[in-house]
């Protein structure tokens, strides 16, 4: 079997409307990052940081996914024992593109997590206020997204993904590499691609085949490459 591991980033769901942090417009202008998307901001006040992750959960209420979400939800569909897709967004763009399966590293904004019984559920767009976890009624509840200087544990999920499909073709859609280390990661495959917009020479090196382009218009070029491979082991 021909594995592919699909990983994507922030610029996947960036031309969906859904703001980046790093872009020339993202939110790294208009917060102070370590003050909402820290372990340390959060114990220092943590109603910011709800408030800040209520915003982010309302805006990604009706933005739709793009051609790079379709097309990776076709491929999951057509392919679901060898195409394995995990993303470190925290948007729901995948899902509602019918992409099954999605691993997100990073958690996701849709689900609150409870503090106490660590209890995990889905309140779609809905704000955490007045929000009590449906298992143990605490109200001590939280969004369930990895902050900074946070575990994320479904990297032991990505670790593992690594070493069964290292044999085949790893795919980097959208990611600056400066959170997870695609670079680090392709070196340990045989066969890669990255798609970002802008070239990135240290780690585009570590790739076999780059293409600077958006992820819409890269996606039909990726889908080919990774529907031959898996049919016939050929990049």
């Amino acid at each position: 079997m021909n594995h592919v591991l699909i990983l994507s980033g922030a610029g996947l769901s960036a031309e969906s409307g859904i703001r980046t942090f790093r872009n020339s417009n993202g939110l790294w202008n208009e917060f102070n990052i370590m003050e909402v998307c820290s372990a340390e901001g959060f114990r220092k006040d943590r109603e910011k940081v709800l408030d800040f992750y209520d915003m982010r959960r309302s805006d990604i209420k009706d933005k739709v996914p793009n051609a790079a979400h379709f097309m990776i939800a076709e491929l999951k569909k057509s392919f679901p024992e060898e195409i394995h897709v995990l993303t470190q967004n925290v948007d729901d763009l995948l899902e509602k593109a019918g992409c099954p399966d999605v691993v997100h590293l990073h958690g996701t904004l849709c689900d609150l997590r409870c503090e106490n019984c660590f209890n995990i559920w889905n309140i779609k767009y809905e704000s955490i206020k007045g929000k009590k976890c449906p298992e143990c009624k605490s109200s001590n509840i939280r969004h369930n997204v990895v902050m900074f200087h946070e575990p994320a544990p479904a990297y032991q999920t990505l670790y593992k993904t690594i070493e069964k499909t290292s044999s085949g073709l790893f795919v980097a859609i959208g990611t600056s590499g400066y959170v997870i280390d695609a670079g680090g990661i392709a070196s340990c495959f045989n066969f890669s691609i990255l798609n970002n917009r802008d070239p990135e020479p240290s780690m585009d090196n570590m790739f076999l085949k780059v293409f600077h382009e958006k992820a819409t218009s890269a996606a039909p070029k990726i889908k080919e490459i990774v529907v031959k491979f898996i049919n016939s082991g050929v990049f």
